[in-house]
């Protein structure tokens, strides 16, 4: 039996791949501009491969335009304190090293359990590299995983963006 994350890396997996009956089955409940931006991916797909074992990574998206490294987490509550699991700050400072290192934008996919619409939330961790090309713009547009005033990280699931509207937005790069 899979581990509970799992389903939601492969349904992760399975979206940005552009797998039509994966899609179809998600934007039941999505309004429009949700439908639209999930579809769109069908067109211009990555290729998406998954991480073996836990090395703060659950998926790579490839794809000519962009590349980036996503952690997966998935929650029926919206906000996730880092805190509660010291695994998880390990996992995201592991994460965030290697990614400086290689000059790419840590990415965190949010899945909230049991909501209708797009249930997806995109993150970056924060950093201190001002990253350049298409780094530098996901960069500046996805919002940053929250710092509380001890420095642990916190995910407000509302303050993330909608994984439709990353989804559109780097449909409107391609065209650009």
């Amino acid at each position: 039996m899979a581990a509970p994350g799992d389903i939601y890396e492969r349904e992760l997996k399975y979206l940005l791949s552009g797998e039509k009956k994966i899609i179809d089955k998600m934007i039941k409940t999505c309004d429009e501009q949700e439908r639209a931006a999930y579809s769109s991916i069908i067109r211009d797909p990555f290729v998406m491969i998954r991480a073996a074992g836990s090395l703060g990574v659950d998926l790579v998206a490839l794809r000519w335009d962009f590349s980036f490294p996503i952690e997966v987490k998935s929650s029926g509550e919206e906000i996730m304190h880092f805190s509660r699991n010291p695994r998880l700050t390990e996992q995201a400072e592991k994460m965030k090293n290697e990614c400086a290192r290689s000059h790419l934008l840590p990415v965190y996919a949010f899945r909230l359990k049991g909501v209708r619409g797009d249930p997806w939330r995109i993150f970056a961790l924060p950093t201190d590299e001002k990253l350049r090309g298409n780094m530098g713009l996901l960069q500046r547009k996805i919002p940053e995983v929250d710092i509380s005033t001890n420095g642990k990280y916190i995910m407000r699931w509302n303050d993330g963006m909608k994984l439709s509207e990353f989804i559109e937005y780097m449909e409107i790069s391609i065209m650009e």
